[in-house]
């Protein structure tokens, strides 16, 4: 997969920041990943919706190796239709809303959270538009 969409936050990410991704997942693609990502490299979060299985997943990468997945109930999306995931953090927990529907919480694995700096959206197809709003940064990007 390519990264579609990259933003750095100089502060690090904070509770109350929020991630929007609208767009239209085609009838061919199966997954894409949302990584946040820690000043050391490691993965903070991983979101990865499997469209075969309809499942959502949500993992850590740290120290090299995979944390225990934590798997959706809900999967509210289907291929070929427009969709709408949103990711957001408060002191405690990572969730997840597809379609305003809570499909994941994850604890936060990374400590403090201002040693996540980077979001990466990856995927091999466009989304119509991305948005991250961090109590630090404001960010609209269009066309991704």
């Amino acid at each position: 997969s390519s990264t579609q969409f990259e933003a750095f936050c100089a502060g690090g990410l904070a509770p109350g920041w929020n991630l929007l991704i609208q767009g239209h997942a085609d009838s061919g693609e199966d997954r894409f990943e949302i990584h946040f990502l820690s000043e050391t490299g490691d993965i903070a979060f991983d979101v990865k919706p499997w469209f075969s299985s309809t499942t959502m997943v949500g993992s850590a990468f740290q120290g090299g190796r995979w944390g225990l997945a934590e798997l959706s109930s809900i999967f509210p999306l289907a291929p070929g239709e427009p969709f709408e995931i949103e990711v957001s953090s408060d002191v405690e927990h990572f969730h997840v809303y597809a379609w305003e529907h809570k499909v994941l919480q994850s604890p936060h694995r990374q400590r403090p959270l201002g040693t996540i700096t980077r979001v990466c959206v990856l995927s091999d197809h466009l989304w119509s538009r991305v948005k991250l709003v961090t109590s630090q940064l404001r960010m609209k990007l269009n066309g991704y």
